[in-house]
């Protein structure tokens, strides 16, 4: 109560708060907004079915299902992100180049995502239009199905598609404003109201399923009914704590600052500590395997419009059995699990460069006790985030495959639309502690404000 109170009072952080809340309000009128010439139908039912698209119609905070002019999200720029950001390791060395260059080299890289995420839009965009063309008969495109009575299909598509593009551009513009005059990361926000926006909905099928269609029946199933229900929320309760305490774990290396003092020889040490987080990767792992996993359907449909219906894909589906014959496996959730665990090490290793911080532990004469500087403080600062992003990358396989694992276990009956999520569990609990950090930096500011004005040492 007193921190709130605190916030109340504190001008800048309330009007940053307003600020935020306004540009999200904006957001979700846009996410409403139906691409003219497109007729969504039953394409709500489609992505809770586990599609491969599901991800992306999370991550655009629910965008996709009504085929908004925000359909696309920020799941391009995410995806440009992180390939420019594993290009500048080493691969294309004029990105490289611009990493070492502080400010301005970030700068310049900004604007190279920016442009990549207009191809990987452009790109993404087409392939969602084919996919559902192909697979959910219930979404109609009457501009284009009015074109190809003039051979103009294309113009369909290149409409539907430069709005799109449009639209992805003004959810990172939005996403802009709130990281400069708002409150959290821009885009960290966008995708936080969706899925927040989704959970009353999801609730509420919840108790409808559970609770009102007992309603009237005999009263063990009403028992029933109301037990599932609240072991449902339970579960849900269960998910964000093993989020929270996976997202706060971590391992703090001790390191000691050496230095001079007062132009006397005597050497003073002062303690810290390098915290490496068990999780250090957060959700980059999960997003980038889903688009691979993704990728064949949609290349399938630029290739040929009935491939995408072939069976092979299925190999790919991470929410069903892949019949082989006399037996069957989940070849899609296995596939997804590995190239989660993959892309958990190599991001941690990308974020947390042991090479380059023992460099920097040697300029800046700090050390680890017991461990000598160079080669020997790289080895150690590897080996001990391999360790821990083995633990953080099991964690996340956990959160990660949960939704898949419970759709192939039937636990909901078919009703895809109950499954519980852990992926977005991981972005809301990452958001909100991200978002506690920067109130309790701002508030601590402010204090230290206060107490210079008072005249206090």
């Amino acid at each position: 109560m007193k921190k709130i109170a605190s916030i109340l009072k504190n001008k800048e952080i309330m009007n940053r708060i307003l600020f935020t809340v306004l540009i999200l309000f904006i957001f979700r009128i846009g996410a409403q907004i139906t691409v003219p010439g497109v007729n969504p139908g039953g394409l709500e039912d489609y992505l809770n079915s586990g599609s491969a698209l599901s991800l992306m119609n999370m991550l655009g905070g629910g965008t996709l299902q009504t085929f908004s002019i925000f359909a696309l999200g920020v799941s391009p720029y995410i995806t440009a992100q992180i390939i420019v950001q594993l290009l500048s390791t080493d691969v294309l060395p004029a990105l490289a180049e611009l990493r070492r260059q502080g400010q301005y080299g970030r700068k310049k890289m900004e604007y190279a995502t920016r442009y990549l995420t207009l191809l990987l839009g452009a790109v993404q965009a087409y392939g969602i239009i084919k996919t559902i063309e192909n697979t959910s008969a219930e979404v109609e495109f009457p501009l284009m199905d009015a074109l190809k009575a003039n051979n103009a299909e294309w113009l369909g598509y290149l409409y539907i598609i430069i709005v799109m593009l449009a639209g992805t551009m003004i959810v990172m513009w939005l996403g802009d404003q709130i990281s400069v005059k708002g409150i959290g990361n821009g885009i960290s926000m966008i995708i936080f109201a969706g899925i927040v926006c989704s959970l009353p909905n999801q609730f509420a099928h919840a108790f409808t399923t559970y609770i009102s269609t007992t309603a009237g029946s005999p009263e063990n199933l009403v028992i029933a009914g109301v037990f599932k229900f609240i072991l449902y929320v339970l579960a849900y309760l269960v998910i964000i704590a093993f989020v929270t305490f996976v997202e706060l774990s971590q391992r703090k290396i001790p390191i000691q600052h050496s230095g001079k003092s007062g132009g006397q020889t005597q050497s003073m040490a002062r303690a810290s500590f390098l915290p490496i987080k068990i999780n250090s990767a957060g959700v980059i792992p999960v997003i980038f395997a889903s688009s691979l996993m993704m990728a064949p359907s949609v290349i399938a449909a630029f290739v040929d419009s009935n491939a995408s219906d072939a069976y092979w894909l299925k190999i790919f589906s991470t929410s069903e059995m892949y019949d082989m014959g006399s037996w069957s496996m989940p070849w899609g959730l296995l596939i997804y699990i590995v190239l989660t665990v993959a892309f958990t090490f190599f991001y941690a290793n990308l974020q947390i460069d042991p090479q380059q911080m023992a460099e920097n532990f040697q300029k800046n004469g700090s050390y680890i006790p017991g461990v000598k500087p160079g080669i020997e403080t790289e080895r150690y600062i590897r080996r001990v985030l391999n360790r821990v992003t083995c633990i953080g990358a099991f964690a996340l396989v956990i959160i990660a495959s949960l939704p898949s694992i419970l759709t192939l276990s039937g636990v909901f009956g078919g009703d895809n639309s109950l499954v519980l999520g852990g992926t977005g569990m991981i972005i809301v609990v990452g958001v909100c502690l991200e978002l506690n950090n920067q109130i309790d930096g701002l508030l601590a500011g402010k204090s230290f404000d206060e107490v210079v004005a008072s005249g206090g040492h």
